[in-house]
């Protein structure tokens, strides 16, 4: 058996990924990265949540989440508050600032979604995105 670089499905991942980078780039309102982005939609779909919360919901480790809250509260984008009942936590909260972009994020997201799946058919999308998730 011939080992075929092109055809290993962390290579095409890969290529994929760096293509929706590219995508990602090009429509990010503010300049977010991906996972501040994600960041503050988790935060509106799920209101304050601790940074621990936060990271689990988004899928971040502890040093990552701790590096996007701390570029979004510099950005103004995020505010710390109490915890309730545990004044070791903080609870992080949208600001108006980027409670104003929540629309233009999701409208972005359904924008890069859109071309980074732009050369599959409608069915053939949901079949990527079903299997994909199934790989998590």
């Amino acid at each position: 058996m011939t080992y075929v670089l092109d055809e290993q499905v962390g290579y095409i991942l890969r290529q994929v990924s760096q293509r929706h980078g590219l995508i990602f780039q090009a429509h990010a309102p503010a300049g977010l990265t991906p996972t501040q982005f994600s960041a503050l939609v988790r935060l509106d779909q799920l209101g304050p949540l601790s940074q621990n919360e936060l990271g689990r919901a988004t899928a971040m480790d502890v040093a990552t989440i701790k590096g996007v809250v701390d570029r979004l509260r510099a950005k103004g984008l995020v505010a710390l508050s109490a915890y309730p009942g545990d004044k070791r936590r903080n609870r992080i909260n949208l600001t108006a600032q980027s409670q104003a972009m929540i629309s233009n994020l999701h409208e972005a997201g359904e924008t890069i979604t859109g071309e980074t799946l732009s050369a599959l058919s409608p069915e053939d999308s949901a079949t990527l995105v079903a299997l994909l998730t199934r790989l998590i």
